[in-house]
């Protein structure tokens, strides 16, 4: 039987551990604040894959076999890689209070609504794009992507409107601290190795509305709405048809990073914003600018607007998971290129003019991406005097997209 035990709120004091066991394993913090069992041999947890062919020693031994973790460790934690080895009915799960349940308790704050990601040996980018599109996040740290690099790149986009709370050593009365700080502020800090983790809150304090499905806000229950529902010049929006297929080649999700390239009214950033993805929209008009900003905030989303124009607008942004680029113009192929470069995953690119497709497709299978499209032509229905009802075409879209092929490692594709 291998007994995991939480630690309760990232510290072991006051943490109980069973008697009896031959082996005990966990971080140097949690064995050092223990009394551990008379004779038990002691594993350090450094790399992860050592320390599990310890305990199958023991657990083909029949041998007890004791496991110390932080907080809740069926969130995040050693159960996943415990249950995956040696299968879940060999468990025995003493959980204690999570940091991030600890972390919002301090604050005073439900959590229902929250979005949990860990940064904990992963890309940080995922993280930072959660903070963007959501207004409640936990973020759990690790080496390399702890509140310090999280406020940079937080700071270039969300400027102060989110406040970061940083809790450290959760659960030591000595060394506790709950502080809160902007993304600025918690960049030029030093912070050690005590950070639990990172909520980032945008909006007021306020509890929020009472919840009935936990997790992130539930996603719309329409999409590639009217341009009704945009502010916009002169017609100067992206059909909803148009829309509709950028929308399903993009694919934004939470998590994602997606840019919006000529974005005009800023119709394609909202809706990618409504489906969960943090959105950067470029536009050169000033009075565009200002139209997407008015249309996110319509719409209650987040949305990054950089006044510039392409391609060399993009350079000091974040690289993005998927592109939309609109409009045109003589350096479409070479916006097109620049995007195709930096993009993750596809590259969305709606054309009206003929002239301009070969260039476009050219440009985005120069890069290497599987190129595709279809001329979209629509004929919407249209009232006309004595209730009867004609067919009003709107104007013809090229939409081509290219998508990155899948990466092969010896012969097998991710």
């Amino acid at each position: 039987m291998i007994t995991v035990v939480g630690t309760g709120t990232g510290a072991s004091h006051g943490t109980r551990v069973p008697p009896g066991a031959g082996l005990v394993v966990g971080a140097r913090r949690h064995l050092d604040a223990v009394r551990l069992p008379e004779g038990a041999e002691r594993v350090v947890l450094g790399p992860l894959a050592p320390a599990l062919d310890t305990i199958a020693e023991y657990v083909g031994r029949e041998r007890p076999v004791l496991v110390l973790a932080s907080g809740d460790p069926g969130f995040f934690g050693i159960v996943r890689a415990l249950a995956e080895r040696f299968g879940p009915e060999l468990l025995d799960v003493r959980p204690g209070v999570s940091s991030v349940a600890a972390a919002f308790a301090r604050i005073g704050l439900p959590w229902d609504d929250a979005v949990v990601v860990s940064a904990h040996g992963r890309d940080l980018c995922t993280a930072v794009n959660v903070c963007r599109a959501r207004a409640k996040v936990a973020v759990l740290t690790g080496p390399g992507a702890g509140p310090a690099e999280l406020g940079a790149a937080l700071a270039g986009t969300c400027g102060d409107d989110r406040v970061l709370v940083v809790a450290s050593a959760l659960g030591d009365p000595a060394g506790e601290r709950v502080e809160r700080l902007t993304p600025a502020e918690a960049a030029a800090r030093d912070w050690g190795t005590a950070v639990n983790v990172v909520l980032c809150l945008a909006g007021t304090r306020t509890p929020g509305p009472l919840r009935t499905v936990a997790g992130p806000p539930v996603g719309p229950s329409r999409w590639a709405l009217e341009e009704g529902e945009f502010a916009h010049r002169d017609s100067m929006i992206t059909k909803f048809e148009v829309r509709a297929l950028a929308l399903a080649r993009l694919g934004p999700r939470l998590g994602d990073l997606v840019w919006d390239v000529g974005a005009g009214s800023g119709s394609v950033a909202v809706e990618c914003a409504r489906l969960g993805a943090a959105v950067t929209a470029v536009e050169k008009t000033a009075d565009g600018v200002e139209r997407i900003r008015a249309n996110a905030a319509a719409h209650g989303v987040d949305v990054s607007v950089v006044h510039g124009v392409a391609p060399e607008a993009l350079a000091r942004l974040a690289d993005p998971d998927a592109v939309f680029v609109g409009g045109g113009g003589r350096a479409l192929p070479a916006v097109v290129t620049a995007c195709a470069r930096r993009a993750r995953r596809t590259v969305v690119v709606a054309v009206a003019a003929l002239d301009r497709v070969p260039a476009v497709r050219e440009a985005l299978v120069a890069a290497g991406f599987a190129c595709d499209g279809v001329l979209l032509q629509s004929s919407r229905l249209a009232p006309l005097p004595g209730d009867v009802t004609r067919l009003a075409a709107t104007n013809p879209v090229f939409l081509l997209w290219g998508t990155r092929p899948p990466v092969l490692h010896e012969g097998v594709a991710e």
